[in-house]
């Protein structure tokens, strides 16, 4: 009788487990990235903007990236996304939290 118990709250315990495990994902991926800064892909490029849409985005994924893990994830996926445009400029790419008016602790680059 009492391992059945112990085997209910053995069960309970491990599905809360999974339950926190589950929320603890990071709150940035790719995909996440790639849509909160597609409207600053003119600013990358030749220095045009930036638009409201590109620093709102810029603003969003700041906010959002909260922990470290956030933010290397972010700078992997900014990484990755950089390679499917050929055209960007880097000295834009540095300028962009500036422009936005957003403070990173860290310089942004290549």
């Amino acid at each position: 009788m009492a391992s059945s118990a112990f085997l209910k709250l053995l069960c309970a315990v491990l599905v809360c487990i999974m339950v926190v495990a589950l929320q603890a994902e990071a709150a940035i991926n790719y995909g996440l990235v790639s849509e909160n800064l597609e409207p600053c892909v003119g600013l990358l490029e030749n220095g045009q903007g930036p638009t409201a849409a590109c620093c709102n985005g810029v603003k969003t994924l700041k906010n959002l990236a909260t922990t470290t893990q956030d933010r290397r994830t972010a700078c992997r996926c900014m990484k990755s996304a950089s390679t499917a445009f050929p055209g960007i400029d880097h000295k834009n790419t540095a300028a962009l939290p500036s422009k936005c008016g957003v403070s990173l602790p860290g310089s942004v680059g290549p």
